[in-house]
């Protein structure tokens, strides 16, 4: 069964770093376009990183120069690099991505994580 367990959320200050990861677990075949979204409350969740198989990346304007996406294919883990966190991005950030599983379905879904809360005070 294919599931996306993200980690590394955490109080912080503004001004420090996080580190976020998001493992696929399960008999994968391909991870499609993963990407790291958040919803702070009273808020709609929003795309906040995404990158693509070839490694192009979209960031949300509000993040752009401050964080950085990236995957490791062979461990079907993707990463969300936040630095110079300020109060703002408080949310809980949620994992996304298409993904095939292997046998014997071979099914694509879009599958989500269950969130990993992030607070940044000032």
């Amino acid at each position: 069964q294919v599931q996306l367990v993200e980690s590394g959320g955490d109080l912080v200050q503004a001004g420090e770093s996080l580190r976020l990861s998001c493992r696929a677990s399960g008999v994968i075949i391909s991870m499609n376009a993963p990407g790291w979204y958040r919803q702070a409350p009273g808020n709609q969740r929003e795309l906040v990183a995404r990158i693509s198989s070839g490694g192009s990346t979209d960031y949300a304007d509000s993040v752009k120069g401050r964080f950085t996406i990236s995957r490791n294919n062979a461990r079907n883990t993707v990463y969300l690099q936040m630095n110079s966190l300020k109060p703002e991005d408080t949310a809980v950030y949620y994992c996304n991505a298409g993904i095939r599983s292997g046998p014997p379905n071979y099914r694509y879904n879009d599958y989500w994580g269950q969130g990993t809360q992030v607070t940044v005070s000032s």
